[in-house]
């Protein structure tokens, strides 16, 4: 789910359109004119190879203008972008941690490692990544990963805290997440009728039955058809 959202980004900069966009916070305040022309050169066949699908030449471009324009975090972005679309994520989560040692608010670093180190099962490296994301952001959906890494680390009170973060939050009404069913399908259901059985799933670990069966009735009232409520509802 999050990750076509990292692909849209990593399109994005292959129109072009990105490599136009000068910001003082990645950009040099000066670059040589020498250096802007060998920049507009490489960068032609950066696009020009991601056309002809050939990931080697534009990987080596991008690492040639990561080297000539070392202050710029355009290039690094675009190359963590580039690894994790091809699901080479501990490149990706490497590339995107350095840039976070430039700058630690850096919205798509902390996205790109967040989602990558999860994806090599670094959960507890990812867990303050996440966390980041949803405080600098407000995203929610951040704030609800946060809360399952932290359940699947048996970090419950911080678990119970989060989902109860988002369970309060009036926008989580609004917005829905995508869980697999038993056909091998997916559904939709209210992000707070998620956080509502992930709250189930933190009582149930703790050994509280009943209020982990309210949680999930809960879940129940505000998806109905919540397949993976419902299982979790029966196993009690």
């Amino acid at each position: 789910m999050r990750k076509s959202v990292l692909i849209l980004v990593v399109q994005l900069i292959i129109t072009g359109g990105v490599w136009a966009q000068e910001t003082s916070a990645t950009a040099p305040a000066e670059v040589s004119e020498s250096n802007r022309l060998r920049n507009q050169a490489d960068e032609k066949i950066y696009q020009m190879a991601l056309r002809y699908n050939d990931i080697n030449v534009a990987k080596v471009k991008l690492y040639e203008l990561m080297e000539r324009n070392p202050r710029n975090l355009r290039y690094p972005e675009t190359l963590a972008s580039l690894y994790f679309e091809m699901e080479q994520y501990s490149s990706s989560a490497l590339v995107a941690m350095d840039m976070l040692e430039r700058d630690s608010k850096n919205i798509s670093a902390l996205e790109i490692a967040a989602y990558s180190l999860e994806q090599v099962g670094a959960l507890e490296r990812a867990l303050p990544h996440f966390e980041s994301l949803h405080l600098l952001s407000g995203d929610l959906f951040s704030l609800y990963k946060t809360s399952y890494l932290q359940y699947t680390l048996k970090k419950y009170d911080e678990a119970m805290n989060s989902v109860n973060m988002l369970i309060k939050n009036n926008k989580a009404g609004e917005q829905n997440l995508t869980f697999p069913t038993e056909n091998n399908q997916s559904q939709e259901v209210s992000m707070i009728a998620a956080a509502l059985n992930l709250k189930g799933l933190i009582y149930k670990d703790q050994g509280s039955n009943n209020e982990a069966k309210v949680a999930f009735e809960e879940a129940l009232q505000k998806s109905p058809d919540f397949e993976l409520a419902k299982t979790n509802l029966a196993s009690l």
